[in-house]
């Protein structure tokens, strides 16, 4: 019984001390209700996998952070396409939200977000969710993907350069 009790107090402190990484790395990546279903998923993982994680292989936080990247492997593979709209296509949206100016970057900031970071690649995408969703280093990040730290700052450093870039190209054509 006493070890069912620590066993149980230890996963409900990997949850509390890794929940909101987890969802900031989904975040980046997908709307909010699948973020908070991939969440879940991956918390349920790592209560039934909890048993085989070997800390000599990597820290909590990698291994779990690891399941959650498998599981939105999972997600976009199973998903047939991605329907992102637009606000600069659809500007009824925005008449529609009856939101000022300044209060549709909350609204749409997650969207937003994931439109920004669409140029990308999977890999950079993923990336920089962890590095600055998730707020991993860039060796938890290389260790979760299977990369050198090296690699993970000059993905990260490249993406966004690129996004960068196009934002700049972005406000000069629409000034024109």
């Amino acid at each position: 019984m006493a070890l069912r009790r620590d066993r149980s107090a230890e996963l409900r402190r990997l949850y509390s001390e890794h929940v909101d990484g987890v969802y900031a790395f989904f975040a980046y990546s997908v709307s909010r209700p699948f973020a908070e279903d991939l969440t879940s998923a991956t918390f349920e993982r790592v209560v039934r996998s909890w048993k085989s994680y070997d800390r000599r292989l990597g820290s909590e936080r990698t291994w779990i952070l690891t399941i959650a990247r498998n599981l939105l492997t999972d997600h976009f593979r199973r998903q047939a396409h991605r329907d992102m709209v637009s606000t600069d296509e659809h500007p009824a949206i925005v008449d529609a939200l009856g939101v000022e100016d300044g209060g549709i970057q909350q609204v749409l900031s997650a969207d937003g977000l994931r439109t920004l970071l669409a140029p990308l690649d999977e890999r950079e995408r993923t990336v920089v969710a962890l590095r600055y969703g998730a707020e991993m280093s860039a060796i938890e990040v290389a260790a979760v993907m299977g990369l050198t730290p090296a690699n993970v700052h000059q993905i990260a450093s490249r993406a966004l350069r690129r996004l960068r870039d196009d934002l700049e190209a972005e406000a000069v054509s629409g000034s024109a």
